[in-house]
Parts: C-alpha cells; sequence; structure tokens
C-alpha cells in the first residue's frame, strides 16, 4: 500500500511559479511511475506529466511541455512539478498517482494510488 500526500499549492499570478510536492509512503517508491493529473471544474481528469521510476525518463502533456517539469527524489520519497510560466488555464486541482506496470501512462485508469490533491488558482 502506498499512501500519497501533495503539498505546494496556492494562489499565484500569471507568469509566476510554483512548485509542488508529493510525499509518499512506503519503502518500493522507486519502483513506481510517479505522474501528475490536474482536474479543472467541470472537466476530466487531465494527464500533466510521468516520470519513471527511476527518475530518467520523463513525458509531458504538451499543454505543459516547457513550462512544467516533473521530478523525483527517491531517497525523500517525494515526486515534484515545477510550474513555471503558469496561465489562467493551469487553474485546476493538481492530483499525484503511481503505478507500477507503465512508466509513461497518461490514463487515469493505469494508476493504483492516488493523492487528495492540492489546488493552484492562477489569477490574472
Amino acid at each position: 500500500q502506498v499512501q500519497l500526500v501533495e503539498s505546494g499549492g496556492g494562489l499565484v499570478q500569471a507568469g509566476g511559479s510554483l512548485r509542488l510536492s508529493c510525499a509518499a509512503s512506503g519503502r518500493t517508491f522507486s519502483t513506481y511511475a510517479m505522474g501528475w493529473f490536474r482536474q479543472a471544474p467541470g472537466k476530466d481528469r487531465e494527464f500533466v506529466a510521468v516520470i519513471s521510476g527511476s527518475g530518467l525518463l520523463r513525458y509531458y502533456a504538451d499543454s505543459v511541455k516547457g513550462r512544467f517539469t516533473i521530478a523525483r527524489d527517491n531517497a525523500k520519497n517525494t515526486v515534484y512539478l515545477q510550474m513555471n510560466s503558469v496561465k489562467l488555464e493551469d487553474t485546476a486541482v493538481y492530483y499525484c498517482a503511481g503505478n507500477s506496470r507503465q512508466w509513461n501512462a497518461r490514463s487515469p485508469e493505469t494508476y493504483d494510488y492516488w493523492g487528495q490533491g492540492t489546488q493552484v488558482n492562477v489569477s490574472s
């Protein structure tokens, strides 16, 4: 069993930066690919980024490529999402998730474990 807890959300101005963190419990963190998803009001949950267990492989949604960076520290059981040059459309609840089957999974159904989410609001 893996428990995930996100933090770091809040209010940020358009063009600014924010770093989200996701702390995981358990001793097998490095065996899980970790993803970030987001969900805006009235919309489906959307893939943002994923990182392999080793941290060597990363994949991003086109909407955030070049602006967001996913990283992980397996010694700290933590995955991060650095959000730069944020836009109004980045406003959403952001979730981290883990799966042990596919390192580059973009479908929420592939993920076994989810955090409770952290709210990000981008203002103009």
